[in-house]
């Protein structure tokens, strides 16, 4: 018997109308990220396993996708796996070279160390690539997604944040979403709360829970909290964080009172009051600042972002500021600052709203129905001077029967079907059939060139 045809869960076949809707979408972030400068790069789906460990925090290491060495070294694995089961995860893990890229930022980090002397810096790159993490697949969150990333790395300046924002603002106003929160943080400000309640050696405790505020109620962080150590007094010094409202001034205001021995805190106010403002100044009012806001991944060391929708469960950008990522492979000292678009949650945002342009699924524009083998060759002729001229058309390889041509033409949503028959052939004319309104009209086979672009 044949094997069923089936995909990995959390993983997805695209068709010309999926595709062609993706495609929209990375030509239109592709477009805005060129315009601010930033080069295209790419790198290999798979890294050396000890260059993405470590790098994510344990939530993160745990969904990365190992790759099991092969031949005899797997027959000698499972040797040992027979002889050590209680130890089979870290067998395993320990015998696994390679792994799937989890995101591309880390990739990036190994690749400037790696072609430092190639490039100038700063260095403005743009990478659209698939990213591969061994989750539990749920609506809205796959095993294999895209991520488009734009980062600048060799500058410490927040002029390159507030670039970051402005990308972000320019690509979602393009893509027909100027209604989404750019949200913005800093990680000084959650390390100064951490130390003005005498947890700074607990700071990734304190990120990790804050991060599930947008899918826990404040108690459940708080009981986490309290898991992980945090004493009733520590829990009421945090509340009023969590708790803050207003403007963006106001919260500030509000923070600057009780982080005011952080010198850390401080920094991290006086940075985000500088992004903020100059933002604003440039007529983007879609900024907010959310101290709750911590983002998971452990390498984050400023600014922090993430984009949101109030019509999408959960974000659909993020990123932020790492200060020395480049350092774990041996470069000290280079700062840079980057931001990560979901594409396949972008494309679901889109289809559940409707915003794709109509004619994205036109492949076709026009299409030549095939009479018979002299009609086709004259076809053949005139689409090639149509191609010539940008017109994307076809001629249908056989001469099937004209209801199932038709058929075709639907199917592909092709805007126009060319009939050229014997009489046609004779009389130098074709008869144009526009399949949105049903109208048709001859014209002379010299102007169908002029017609198509008119």
């Amino acid at each position: 018997m044949a094997n069923k045809p089936s995909i990995p869960k959390g993983t997805r076949d695209f068709g010309p109308v999926q595709m062609a809707k993706r495609n929209y979408i990375f030509n239109t972030v592709k477009g805005v990220f060129e315009k601010h400068g930033f080069s295209p790069i790419e790198t290999p789906a798979m890294e050396l396993r000890e260059t993405l460990t470590g790098k994510y925090g344990d939530e993160g290491d745990q969904l990365l996708f190992r790759i099991m060495p092969r031949g005899q070294k797997v027959s000698a694995l499972a040797q040992k796996i027979i002889e050590a089961q209680s130890a089979n995860q870290k067998l395993v893990e320990s015998s696994a070279d390679e792994a799937l890229r989890y995101d591309l930022t880390v990739p990036f980090a190994r690749f400037v160390v790696q072609h430092q002397n190639e490039l100038s810096f700063p260095f403005k790159r743009y990478q659209i690539q698939p990213v591969w993490r061994a989750d539990r697949p749920q609506k809205g969150r796959y095993r294999e997604f895209y991520q488009c990333d734009v980062d600048i790395i060799g500058s410490e300046s927040l002029l390159n944040e507030v670039d970051l924002i402005l990308t972000a603002h320019e690509v979602y106003a393009a893509l027909g979403l100027p209604d989404v929160t750019i949200k913005l943080n800093n990680r000084k400000v959650l390390m100064g709360l951490a130390e003005v309640i005498g947890k700074s050696d607990q700071m990734v405790d304190l990120t990790i829970a804050l991060d599930k505020l947008d899918k826990l109620t404040q108690e459940k962080v708080l009981e986490e909290l309290t898991q992980k150590g945090f004493s009733d007094a520590d829990l009421e010094l945090i509340k009023p964080v969590l708790n803050l409202s207003g403007s963006n001034e106001e919260k500030l205001s509000t923070l600057k009172e009780l982080l005011s021995t952080s010198e850390v805190g401080m920094k991290g106010i006086e940075e985000t009051e500088t992004v903020l403002s100059t933002a604003k100044k440039l007529g983007v009012n879609n900024v907010s600042f959310e101290v709750t806001l911590a983002r998971g991944l452990s390498y984050y060391t400023g600014a922090i972002f993430e984009v949101t929708h109030p019509d999408f469960p959960s974000s659909i950008t993020g990123g932020g500021r790492y200060d020395d990522l480049t350092g774990i492979f041996g470069l000290k000292g280079m700062s840079g600052v980057g931001i990560s678009f979901g594409a396949d949650r972008i494309y679901d945002l889109l289809e559940t709203k409707d915003l794709f342009p109509e004619e994205i699924g036109v492949s076709t524009e026009l299409l030549f129905v095939n009479f018979g083998d002299q009609e086709a060759l004259k076809c053949i002729e005139l689409a090639h001077s149509l191609r010539q001229v940008g017109v994307r058309c076809e001629v249908y390889p056989d001469p099937a029967k004209l209801k199932k041509q038709m058929k075709y033409a639907n199917d592909k949503n092709v805007l126009f079907v060319a009939m050229l028959g014997s009489d046609e052939l004779q009389n130098g004319t074709i008869t144009l059939k526009n399949m949105t309104t049903g109208d048709q009209e001859n014209v002379e086979q010299s102007a169908i060139v002029a017609f198509m672009n008119r």
